[in-house]
């Protein structure tokens, strides 16, 4: 394909050459340092050629806990995992890291972007036990941003009036299950419903008033 018919992806001058990935974690506790890093879930987004946005493909893996990680039995009560199931197929960190970095990384190159950006309820929550790892790991080339995140508590405050993800889910007319949530897949997923509709929302109200009906 030669310039004159190349087009670029419209997402990667949308968000200023970042390309929002979703991220979702599930751990041990609230320490990135001291506790157990236990699922991840990633969903790189992309945008149609009207401008509408959408997830992609959902990442998931299981973790086992770095050696001499920590465990606070609070958050695993909340979150429902049992580390040493025998059924989980947890992966080292590095490995994690592997599988979810890789593909984000090659995402962001075929979406014409520059870097990754973390998209996450209580964002830096999420970012903050992915640099933890990275740092354990000496993992190279992480694609996220150091420390830019979008962050869906603030924009669902915003858009719908609402911070905790299950009641700004459903105030996005999005359906929620009580009984599926905490998992680092369907947070995700749900994350990532609930930062497109904002992000429609507001690309509808733009077109809206171009065409002087708003």
């Amino acid at each position: 394909m030669d310039n004159e018919t190349y087009e670029q992806p419209p997402i990667a001058s949308r968000f200023r050459g970042f390309l929002p990935v979703v991220v979702d974690v599930e751990t041990g506790g609230f320490d990135a340092q001291r506790h157990a890093l236990l699922e991840i879930a990633a969903i790189a987004l992309r945008m149609d050629h009207d401008g509408w946005l959408e997830p992609g493909p959902t990442l998931a893996c299981h973790v086992l806990p770095f050696i001499g990680a920590e465990m606070d039995p609070r958050a695993l009560a909340f979150n429902k995992i049992d580390p040493e199931h025998p059924f989980r197929d947890a992966v080292s960190e590095k490995d994690a890291l592997n599988r979810i970095l890789s593909p984000i990384r090659k995402a962001v190159s075929a979406q014409g972007c520059n870097r990754a950006i973390l998209v996450g309820h209580n964002a830096h929550f999420d970012l903050g036990f992915i640099k933890a790892a990275v740092e354990r790991t000496n993992y190279k080339r992480n694609p996220f941003h150091a420390f830019s995140v979008f962050d869906t508590v603030s924009l669902a405050g915003l858009a719908y009036g609402q911070t905790v993800l299950a009641k700004a889910v459903q105030a996005a007319g999005l359906s929620w299950n009580n009984d599926e949530a905490h998992s680092a897949v369907y947070d995700a997923e749900k994350t990532a419903a609930l930062f497109c509709a904002i992000v429609n929302r507001w690309r509808g109200m733009e077109l809206a008033i171009g065409a002087g009906v708003a």
